[in-house]
């Protein structure tokens, strides 16, 4: 069983990024660099000849300033509105980061139902398949503006965990605005990084903390860890790490924490 990450071992690669790292100091706004830096790190992924899909949140903060406001509202609807206003912008951010490099992406909108219901997944599979065989990097958020609170997947750790096993992946990498796992939350004194994670069921997720920190987004450290149980039970391993140490948590070397894949 492997205890670190060989990335001449992986051919497909599902990345998740959430929207308290795609705001960083921006705030409510997109932050540009973050998204380069993402790309950066996928194009050199596509560049050892491997594929790679990203699971994206950001709308709804993409579309928070454009409407006037600073926070993400509480409300359903609203929460749609901003997601309206926001996919656009959030792709058009990532299209003109990737065509630094000349790789070309594409947009896909999933919701609950489309991911579990038989007839839809059949078809989501073929086109991810398709898109990869294509060279392409598929980016892929929620569909936030249509979903309602019975098909909303409510947080895209999860929806990242489904794409990975539905598409046969080699490994789930989430990408927090902290660099990875704490036996606690990371602001108690004394809380030490877990590098390696060969047990779930021995994680306290009680003394775990909450959504990210930018106050944009919906998940927090007890999604990752549900996501984590969905694709290694599945004998798919899985790196949480911030976007500054991906690159060297590929190469494998011990940052992040990395969960081990059910033999």
């Amino acid at each position: 069983m492997k205890m670190s990450i060989n990335i001449n071992e992986i051919h497909r690669v599902v990345i998740k990024v959430g929207s308290s790292t795609l705001t960083g100091k921006a705030g409510a706004n997109l932050d540009p660099k973050a998204i380069d830096d993402l790309v950066d790190v996928v194009a050199n992924i596509k560049s050892r000849n491997k594929e790679v899909i990203v699971v994206s949140s950001g709308a709804i903060a993409a579309g928070l300033a454009p409407l006037g406001l600073t926070a993400r509202p509480l409300d359903l609807t609203s929460q749609q509105a901003a997601a309206s206003v926001g996919q656009g912008l959030l792709m058009a951010k990532y299209t003109q980061s990737f065509n630094r490099f000349k790789i070309t992406t594409s947009q896909i909108l999933i919701t609950l139902e489309d991911i579990t219901k038989k007839s839809h997944v059949a078809n989501i599979k073929g086109v991810l398949n398709s898109l990869l065989e294509l060279g392409v990097v598929p980016v892929i958020n929620e569909n936030d503006t249509v979903g309602t609170e019975e098909i909303k997947y409510g947080d895209n750790d999860g929806l990242a965990a489904r794409v990975t096993k539905l598409v046969d992946a080699d490994l789930l990498v989430l990408i927090t605005d902290i660099d990875g796992l704490y036996d606690a939350n990371p602001s108690t004194p004394g809380a030490k990084q877990i590098h390696l994670v060969s047990d779930i069921s021995k994680i306290n997720t009680a003394s775990l903390g909450g959504a990210g920190s930018a106050g944009v987004g919906s998940g927090g450290m007890i999604t990752k860890i549900e996501a984590a149980k969905v694709v290694t039970t599945s004998g798919i391993g899985m790196l949480l790490t911030k976007i500054s140490d991906l690159s060297a948590a590929l190469d494998g070397k011990q940052v992040g924490t990395y969960f081990l894949p059910n033999s």
